[in-house]
């Protein structure tokens, strides 16, 4: 059985992020999961009827896990708490990705939504901090691998001995 992936719809070109770009990471290996009906495109934001464009938005005092836990807040840059609309982004992220039969997400780093190996710094100064965004912690929590864009070639690995394995 082929392995299903989540995926960030900005990496697949769509320009859904908080500015209205994309961040397409299309490879030759995305291109053919594509083709191959592996990929399940997903922005958890919009998802959760966030608009494009929006307010930048970042993780205050903690991580994704701190959000979902009701530790740490979101907030756009202008102040307004928006962490109900990123946990039901989460919950999304994870119901399309189950409902699917995902075990991998490959998402786009940084995010307050999909940051896997780091967020800001949630003083809207540029800076970036080890951590999780909200789906990709919710996800792992669920059993769900999370790759970043940056570690798209682990991921690629890991669908490999993963698919081999079950021969």
């Amino acid at each position: 059985m082929k392995t299903k992936i989540l995926v960030s719809a900005c990496l697949m070109g769509h320009k859904v992020r908080y500015n209205g770009s994309e961040k397409a990471a299309l490879t030759a290996t995305l291109k053919d999961w594509h083709a191959q009906g592996r990929l399940v495109t997903h922005c958890p934001e919009l998802a959760a009827g966030l608009s494009v464009p929006r307010l930048p938005a970042e993780i205050v005092s903690g991580t994704g896990q701190d959000v979902m836990a009701g530790r740490a807040r979101i907030l756009e840059s202008d102040g307004t708490d928006v962490t109900e609309h990123y946990q039901l982004a989460a919950w999304l992220a994870l119901k399309a990705a189950q409902e699917a039969g995902c075990s991998a997400a490959l998402l786009t780093d940084g995010s307050p939504t999909c940051g896997s190996d780091n967020i800001y710094s949630g003083h809207f100064n540029g800076q970036k901090r080890d951590g999780m965004g909200v789906a990709a912690a919710l996800l792992n929590a669920h059993g769900i691998t999370v790759f970043p864009e940056s570690r798209l070639e682990e991921l690629i690995d890991w669908v490999k001995e993963r698919e081999n394995d079950s021969v």
